[in-house]
């Protein structure tokens, strides 16, 4: 490994004081970056609408002679794990149509004259008839991914969080070595470009190919706009952007989305109405340019920020230091994995009652968490936080399996307050990790980290798929794992009340 050369700076929150705490230009970054989020949150679920399955059976052909009670018998039912053992009529197979139009021709009644469970079935050999009360469309209904194809929908969700789990690796890598600007606008016209592509699939395959390009695109907006803010931002105004900030017009905009689907109930005019580029005008970061021995970019983004607030700036903002030889080393740590919170949140359509308002609860419990974690992220230890909140969601994960069936709202309950922990959770990792890493890598760190979280976004999707089995089994699964990973979090190093490393050498080190 070839050893780098470093230019550092003085300690830049010295540096930058005199900007105050909250001018103009604070302001002006914090919201425009807060914006840029919107449409990620407005996006980031949209497959629950999308790829929603809705109540099928198998179609009869609209010319078969048959009787309207052979009719009405023609499919055979069946036991639905999924509703605890409930007989519903099958959704894959039917009764062998030779033996209806023989029983219609005979004049014979079902369950009358000839005993149902001795007719041999079939499957839906002409496709599917399925209930448009709900959705004009899905991708489901488009391409008939149910039955036999029914993984496909799984692996749909999956497949974009493959691209999210690519993006966040090579977004963090190109915008530590290119900027942090360049890439957050490059990001957004990706996914602009590739949405309106993805209207026009004529296929599953071609779907799922550019979902995986729009995966990509929207991790690498929010990363690196999560990034921009922390590094522009002072310490009080970042601990605010990167907790509640941020997150909370992330929250705005996943409460749109189903707002947006309810009216828009075919899945191609969803997709191209919530195609919301945000070209916003925000700085690069002077830390960035600093650590790329950019000096004279970056004091003069600080002067106009000093304009900008009506202050008059020092002769000389930063000094340069003597720099000397370090090796770049990858640490090694461990990354909290987010089954719980996007397992939780695709979960939404199976829950008792209406999709859209599910998804809305969803998205309104996520409001008052991501508070809680600025207020956690403010006063608490980093690692105190972490671990309390994902131990308090395997416990209330471990607790639902207690919930008599019946008890519907209080199973929904649980479920919320499982998800008001996870969340809490989540968006303090985002901020903890910004404060570990040095602005040198802390692009391509918080990237990593958030790449090794998607192993749990990408099996996610496959986690609810085991409810067709038990119902309890994801809760189990997910319980575990958060339990695990809130053990894990207490190995971190603690950086409440550090200042943000600008080198590798400042860094904290590692447990072990």
């Amino acid at each position: 490994m070839q050893p780098s050369v470093e230019n550092t700076a003085t300690d830049y929150d010295a540096a930058t004081s005199f900007l105050g705490k909250w001018g103009r230009f604070q302001r002006r970054v914090f919201f425009l970056l807060c914006l840029s989020v919107v449409p990620d949150g407005l996006t980031a679920f949209l497959i629950v609408f999308l790829a929603d399955t809705p109540a099928h059976r198998c179609l009869l052909p609209a010319h078969l002679n048959l009787s309207a009670a052979w009719r009405n018998s023609s499919i055979p039912l069946e036991e639905d794990a999924s509703r605890g053992g409930a007989s519903e009529p099958s959704r894959c197979s039917r009764y062998k149509l030779e033996h209806l139009l023989n029983y219609s021709d005979r004049g014979l009644l079902p369950g009358v004259d000839v005993n149902l469970s001795t007719v041999p079935t079939e499957g839906c050999l002409d496709g599917w008839q399925f209930d448009h009360s709900v959705y004009t469309s899905t991708i489901v209904t488009e391409w008939n991914l149910v039955c036999g194809e029914s993984w496909k929908n799984p692996l749909t969700t999956s497949i974009f969080f493959c691209g999210v789990l690519a993006g966040a690796l090579i977004s963090g890598q190109l915008s530590d070595r290119f900027g942090r600007k360049i890439m957050m606008f490059s990001t957004i016209a990706l996914q602009a470009v590739t949405r309106f592509i993805q209207v026009f699939s004529p296929n599953w395959i071609v779907f799922c190919a550019l979902y995986f390009v729009v995966g990509m695109g929207q991790i690498s907006n929010y990363l690196v706009a999560f990034v921009l803010g922390t590094e522009v931002l002072g310490f009080h105004i970042r601990t605010i952007f990167s907790t509640a900030g941020v997150t909370l017009f992330f929250g705005a905009g996943y409460m749109l989305l189903p707002l947006f689907a309810f009216y828009i109930t075919d899945w191609r005019t969803l997709l191209l109405a919530l195609m919301i580029p945000s070209w916003l005008f925000v700085p690069e970061s002077p830390r960035w340019l600093l650590s790329q021995g950019r000096i004279e970019e970056a004091e003069a983004i600080i002067r106009e920020a000093a304009e900008m607030n009506n202050i008059e700036p020092p002769a000389v903002i930063f000094t340069p230091l003597q720099v000397r030889n370090i090796y770049h080393s990858l640490l090694q740590t461990s990354c909290l994995f987010n089954v719980a919170y996007f397992a939780l949140s695709l979960n939404t359509a199976n829950l008792h009652g209406n999709a859209y308002f599910n998804c809305f609860l969803s998205a309104t419990v996520e409001m008052p968490a991501y508070v809680l974690s600025w207020v956690m992220f403010r006063w608490c230890s980093r690692r105190m936080s972490v671990f309390a909140s994902l131990s308090s969601v395997g416990l209330l994960l471990f607790i639902i399996q207690l919930v008599p069936a019946h008890l519907v709202f209080l199973s929904i309950t649980i479920e919320m307050m499982g998800k008001f922990a996870v969340t809490t959770a989540f968006s303090i990792v985002y901020a903890y990790t910004a404060e570990l890493y040095p602005t040198v890598l802390r692009n391509t760190a918080v990237g990593a980290c958030s790449m090794a979280s998607r192993i749990g976004s990408i099996t996610a999707p496959f986690f609810i798929y085991l409810r067709t089995y038990s119902v309890s089994l994801p809760y189990i699964l997910m319980g575990s794992l958060t339990t695990m990973a809130g053990l894990l979090s207490l190995l971190l190093p603690e950086s409440f009340g550090i200042p943000l490393p600008e080198t590798i050498s400042h860094m904290q080190q590692f447990p072990g």
